[in-house]
């Protein structure tokens, strides 16, 4: 389920922090690139005419008077609003030679760019630069081994860096991110991963994100268009499957799985209620499945366990459907086993329904919005479980009693 919480996310206050900066032309102290670091390259301009207007207006932005060579002498250079204020700049020649410059508005914390094969977070190779507190300009691969912080690996990865030092430029209110790639084919239709975080990293181990997006860049286009629309469509069709499975599965589904067991007094109201409900709890289900189909096309995702467990449930749910047409009549020999079957084939799907909720939820790298919201959910249904399986074994033992006093009356 989709690395996507319920509400869209409200903008940064980094963001409107920097545009502060850029509308009043503030000065931003120099850059200074430390002596321990040989390797990374740090300049700032002279001059700083401030913000201009719209993040696609940085495409017209003179890099030659604060980016080291080769990135500021670069020619020929594809510029595209990628994401929030992220603007990519990059050239690919006949030899495979490519030169990235990633650009952001910034004030604290990191910056950084990711490639990778399925659109996932684990297993890429990321560019991640910043400034840090006493001004030293600072650029590191990381290799993303896991989601864990330790699994986050410094100076390792599958990037093919060339010789030609990496720099990180602070611009005025522009961080600037540039490295010089060599594949061994042609780049084209690319996953790349988008992510800044707030809080300086602590001793190069980075701290967490505080907002991330993945997006299939197509590196073999020379036109001006934008990317962003696609990485804008693979988020929204992320946040939908996400949506849908919550509602479908989370709710609508164990709702209507609640009716019969606790209702069947309310004959046949609670036949009417089961039915409706879980027919539309089964569509939206299938909704899910289909968009979770086209963002497997769109990003060949990699995550056969949750794919795995979603044809499961999906097949559990079309045998429940088919339970209702060939439900046999009450005084059938086989309603038992009916009964059974229908019972016990609807539990199982919603557990591992549930189950693949929160094993999207984490694969997806969704935000702490959809583990709280989805975790109030479940405490939600799971409580009232208990409350009517507590009255139902109420009502029960009343009704025992009762009988054990009619049988054995006091003479």
């Amino acid at each position: 389920m989709a690395k996507w919480g319920f509400l869209i996310s409200l903008p940064k206050c980094v963001v409107g922090f920097c545009f502060l900066l850029h509308v009043l032309n503030l000065q931003t102290p120099p850059v200074v690139a430390d002596d321990e670091d040989d390797d990374y390259v740090a300049v700032d301009s002279s001059g700083y005419s401030g913000y201009s207007g719209g993040v696609s207006e940085q495409c017209d932005t003179d890099l030659r008077s604060f980016l080291p060579p080769p990135y500021g002498n670069l020619t020929n250079v594809v510029c595209k609003p990628i994401w929030n204020t992220f603007v990519l700049r990059y050239t690919q020649n006949e030899e495979n030679v490519m030169n990235i410059i990633v650009s952001a508005l910034y004030t604290t914390g990191w910056v950084g760019i990711g490639f990778s094969r399925d659109g996932m977070m684990v297993g890429s190779s990321a560019m991640v630069g910043w400034v840090n507190k006493k001004g030293h300009a600072r650029i590191h691969q990381y290799y993303l081994q896991g989601r864990k912080q330790s699994e986050v690996i410094q100076d390792k990865g599958e990037l093919p860096l060339t010789n030609v030092p990496s720099s990180v430029v602070l611009h005025g209110a522009t961080i600037y991110l540039a490295f010089q790639l060599k594949f061994s084919v042609m780049v084209s239709q690319q996953p790349i991963l988008l992510a800044f975080g707030n809080a300086y990293p602590r001793h190069n181990h980075l701290t967490t994100h505080s907002d991330k997006t993945a997006v299939v860049f197509d590196f073999s286009a020379g036109s001006k268009s934008s990317a962003a629309a696609v990485g804008s469509d693979i988020e929204q069709t992320k946040k939908n499957h996400g949506v849908l499975g919550i509602i479908g599965w989370g709710l609508i589904l164990p709702v209507g799985a609640i009716i019969p067991r606790y209702f069947r007094h309310k004959d046949p109201l609670w036949y009417y209620l089961h039915s409706v409900i879980q027919f539309v709890g089964f569509a939206i289900g299938l909704t899910t499945v289909v968009l979770g189909r086209q963002l497997y096309n769109k990003i060949n995702a990699n995550v056969p366990t949750h794919r795995g467990i979603g044809i499961f449930v999906l097949v559990f749910s079309i045998l429940q459907v088919l339970a209702f047409f060939l439900r046999p009549n009450k005084e059938a020999k086989i309603r038992k086993y009916w009964n059974w079957y229908h019972h016990w084939f609807g539990r199982i799907a919603l557990f591992f329904g549930a189950l693949n909720i929160v094993l999207g939820i984490q694969i997806g790298g969704a935000g702490n919005e959809w583990k709280v919201g989805y975790g109030f959910l479940l405490s939600i249904i799971l409580i009232a479980v208990i409350v009517l399986e507590a009255l139902a074994w109420m009502k029960r033992s009343d009704k025992a009693a009762m009988n054990s006093f009619q049988m054995n009356p006091v003479p």
